[in-house]
Protein backbone atom coordinates (compact mmCIF):
# COMPACT_ATOMS: atom_id res chain seq x y z
CA UNK A 1 0.00 0.00 0.00
CA UNK A 2 1.66 3.29 -0.70
CA UNK A 3 1.49 6.46 0.97
CA UNK A 4 -1.05 7.82 -0.92
CA UNK A 5 -3.58 5.06 -0.92
CA UNK A 6 -2.49 4.98 2.87
CA UNK A 7 -3.92 8.49 3.34
CA UNK A 8 -7.39 7.95 1.27
CA UNK A 9 -8.22 5.01 3.47
CA UNK A 10 -7.42 7.00 6.54
CA UNK A 11 -9.80 10.05 5.61
CA UNK A 12 -12.38 7.45 4.22
CA UNK A 13 -12.53 6.06 7.90
CA UNK A 14 -12.63 9.36 9.85
CA UNK A 15 -15.72 10.14 7.47
CA UNK A 16 -17.86 7.70 8.67
CA UNK A 17 -17.41 8.30 12.19
CA UNK A 18 -19.46 10.51 13.81
CA UNK A 19 -19.86 14.32 12.97
CA UNK A 20 -17.88 17.21 15.44
CA UNK A 21 -19.95 18.37 18.23
CA UNK A 22 -22.02 21.18 17.03
CA UNK A 23 -21.50 24.76 18.46
CA UNK A 24 -25.09 24.69 20.28
CA UNK A 25 -24.47 21.46 21.76
CA UNK A 26 -25.81 21.31 25.77
CA UNK A 27 -24.44 18.35 27.99
CA UNK A 28 -25.98 18.18 31.75
CA UNK A 29 -23.40 18.93 34.26
CA UNK A 30 -25.16 16.32 36.67
CA UNK A 31 -23.86 13.53 34.21
CA UNK A 32 -20.01 14.35 35.29
CA UNK A 33 -18.47 11.55 37.56
CA UNK A 34 -18.09 13.20 41.24
CA UNK A 35 -14.89 14.06 42.70
CA UNK A 36 -13.92 16.44 45.76
CA UNK A 37 -12.72 19.91 44.70
CA UNK A 38 -9.12 21.02 44.39
CA UNK A 39 -7.91 23.61 46.28
CA UNK A 40 -4.53 25.56 45.35
CA UNK A 41 -1.98 25.28 48.43
CA UNK A 42 -0.77 28.71 49.73
CA UNK A 43 1.47 30.46 48.72
CA UNK A 44 4.85 30.40 51.08
CA UNK A 45 5.18 34.28 50.52
CA UNK A 46 2.15 36.54 50.44
CA UNK A 47 2.11 38.89 47.17
CA UNK A 48 4.15 41.85 47.88
CA UNK A 49 1.55 44.70 47.49
CA UNK A 50 2.42 47.45 45.12
CA UNK A 51 2.59 50.67 46.83
CA UNK A 52 1.85 53.62 44.57
CA UNK A 53 4.01 56.92 44.82
CA UNK A 54 3.49 60.12 44.62
CA UNK A 55 5.90 61.59 41.68
CA UNK A 56 9.46 61.84 42.47
CA UNK A 57 9.21 60.08 45.55
CA UNK A 58 11.80 57.22 45.74
CA UNK A 59 10.85 54.16 47.60
CA UNK A 60 12.08 53.43 51.32
CA UNK A 61 13.02 50.22 53.02
CA UNK A 62 13.16 48.87 56.31
CA UNK A 63 16.45 47.64 57.18
CA UNK A 64 17.26 45.07 59.98
CA UNK A 65 21.12 44.79 60.58
CA UNK A 66 21.86 41.31 62.76
CA UNK A 67 24.38 39.27 64.01
CA UNK A 68 24.61 35.95 65.56
CA UNK A 69 27.88 35.84 66.97
CA UNK A 70 29.99 38.02 69.23
CA UNK A 71 28.79 40.70 70.13
CA UNK A 72 25.47 39.98 68.99
CA UNK A 73 23.21 43.08 67.35
CA UNK A 74 19.55 43.17 66.59
CA UNK A 75 19.37 46.89 65.21
CA UNK A 76 16.31 48.11 63.15
CA UNK A 77 17.14 51.55 60.94
CA UNK A 78 14.66 54.02 59.56
CA UNK A 79 13.30 53.62 56.42
CA UNK A 80 16.29 54.12 53.89
CA UNK A 81 16.23 55.35 50.70
CA UNK A 82 17.14 52.89 48.02
CA UNK A 83 20.02 55.42 46.74
CA UNK A 84 21.28 54.50 50.67
CA UNK A 85 24.97 53.07 50.05
CA UNK A 86 26.14 49.99 52.21
CA UNK A 87 29.08 52.10 53.69
CA UNK A 88 26.53 54.50 55.07
CA UNK A 89 24.83 51.56 56.68
CA UNK A 90 28.00 50.69 58.17
CA UNK A 91 28.58 54.40 59.22
CA UNK A 92 25.12 54.19 60.70
CA UNK A 93 25.66 50.76 62.64
CA UNK A 94 28.96 51.94 63.90
CA UNK A 95 27.27 55.16 65.55
CA UNK A 96 24.84 53.47 67.17
CA UNK A 97 27.30 50.20 68.62
CA UNK A 98 30.70 52.17 68.76
CA UNK A 99 32.20 49.09 66.64
CA UNK A 100 34.12 50.80 64.50
CA UNK A 101 33.34 51.41 60.93
CA UNK A 102 36.86 49.43 59.26
CA UNK A 103 36.05 46.44 61.77
CA UNK A 104 32.16 45.67 60.15
CA UNK A 105 31.26 43.87 57.19
CA UNK A 106 28.33 43.03 56.00
CA UNK A 107 26.65 39.65 54.61
CA UNK A 108 23.42 40.51 51.89
CA UNK A 109 21.83 36.39 51.66
CA UNK A 110 24.91 35.11 52.98
CA UNK A 111 27.16 37.15 50.39
CA UNK A 112 29.44 39.79 50.94
CA UNK A 113 28.03 43.77 50.45
CA UNK A 114 30.61 46.23 48.90
CA UNK A 115 30.52 49.59 50.53
CA UNK A 116 30.04 50.83 47.00
CA UNK A 117 27.29 49.22 46.48
CA UNK A 118 23.74 50.85 46.98
CA UNK A 119 20.35 49.01 47.91
CA UNK A 120 18.58 49.19 44.65
CA UNK A 121 21.33 46.81 43.16
CA UNK A 122 20.93 44.20 46.23
CA UNK A 123 17.00 44.05 46.52
CA UNK A 124 13.99 43.16 44.33
CA UNK A 125 11.74 45.69 43.29
CA UNK A 126 8.82 44.90 45.50
CA UNK A 127 10.67 44.29 48.32
CA UNK A 128 9.95 46.38 51.66
CA UNK A 129 12.36 45.48 53.90
CA UNK A 130 15.87 43.86 53.64
CA UNK A 131 17.98 41.95 56.03
CA UNK A 132 21.76 42.02 56.69
CA UNK A 133 24.02 39.98 58.32
CA UNK A 134 26.85 41.88 60.32
CA UNK A 135 30.19 40.21 60.68
CA UNK A 136 32.34 42.23 63.79
CA UNK A 137 35.95 41.48 62.53
CA UNK A 138 37.66 41.07 66.20
CA UNK A 139 34.83 40.20 67.74
CA UNK A 140 33.83 42.22 70.98
CA UNK A 141 37.56 43.25 70.76
CA UNK A 142 36.94 45.51 68.52
CA UNK A 143 34.58 47.85 70.34
CA UNK A 144 35.53 51.36 70.77
CA UNK A 145 36.46 52.24 74.42
CA UNK A 146 33.96 54.88 75.97
CA UNK A 147 35.03 58.49 75.32
CA UNK A 148 35.64 58.64 79.61
CA UNK A 149 38.52 56.35 78.86
CA UNK A 150 41.85 57.93 77.99
CA UNK A 151 44.05 56.29 76.02
CA UNK A 152 47.68 57.21 75.44
CA UNK A 153 48.98 57.30 72.23
CA UNK A 154 51.45 54.42 71.21
CA UNK A 155 53.67 55.57 69.04
CA UNK A 156 55.76 52.49 67.18
CA UNK A 157 59.14 52.20 66.58
CA UNK A 158 61.36 49.82 64.42
CA UNK A 159 61.74 47.07 66.30
CA UNK A 160 58.84 46.53 68.39
CA UNK A 161 56.71 44.40 65.72
CA UNK A 162 57.69 41.48 67.83
CA UNK A 163 55.63 43.09 71.02
CA UNK A 164 52.66 42.80 69.11
CA UNK A 165 52.98 39.03 68.72
CA UNK A 166 52.56 38.69 72.57
CA UNK A 167 49.17 40.31 72.56
CA UNK A 168 45.99 38.64 72.72
CA UNK A 169 44.11 41.28 70.43
CA UNK A 170 46.77 40.55 67.40
CA UNK A 171 45.82 37.22 67.15
CA UNK A 172 42.33 37.88 67.58
CA UNK A 173 42.39 40.55 64.51
CA UNK A 174 44.48 37.96 62.45
CA UNK A 175 41.91 35.32 62.84
CA UNK A 176 39.29 37.77 62.07
CA UNK A 177 41.00 38.72 58.92
CA UNK A 178 41.78 34.91 57.28
CA UNK A 179 38.46 33.78 58.33
CA UNK A 180 36.66 37.52 56.45
CA UNK A 181 39.11 36.63 53.65
CA UNK A 182 39.10 33.16 53.07
CA UNK A 183 35.30 33.24 53.40
CA UNK A 184 35.46 29.86 55.20
CA UNK A 185 36.10 29.93 59.33
CA UNK A 186 37.35 26.18 59.80
CA UNK A 187 40.22 27.12 57.06
CA UNK A 188 40.92 30.21 58.59
CA UNK A 189 40.90 28.96 62.15
CA UNK A 190 43.49 26.36 60.56
CA UNK A 191 45.71 28.89 58.88
CA UNK A 192 46.01 30.95 61.64
CA UNK A 193 47.11 27.73 63.82
CA UNK A 194 49.58 27.40 61.38
CA UNK A 195 50.56 30.66 62.19
CA UNK A 196 50.55 31.13 65.51
CA UNK A 197 52.31 27.87 65.95
CA UNK A 198 54.94 28.54 63.94
CA UNK A 199 56.19 32.24 65.53
CA UNK A 200 55.37 30.32 69.18
CA UNK A 201 58.36 27.52 68.13
CA UNK A 202 60.52 30.15 67.24
CA UNK A 203 60.62 32.01 70.83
Amino acid sequence: MTELSFAKSFLTTLDSRPTKVTADHVEDAKSYPAHSAYILPKMPRPLAKKVKLTPGAERSLSITLKSLRNPPLDVTLPAQALSTSILTLKETLSAQTSIPVAKIRLLFNKKPAPDSKVLKDLVGENDTKAEFSVMVIGGAAALKRTESEEVEPKVAHIGEGKEALKTEEFWTDLKGFLTQRLKDEAEGERVWGVFKKAVESKK
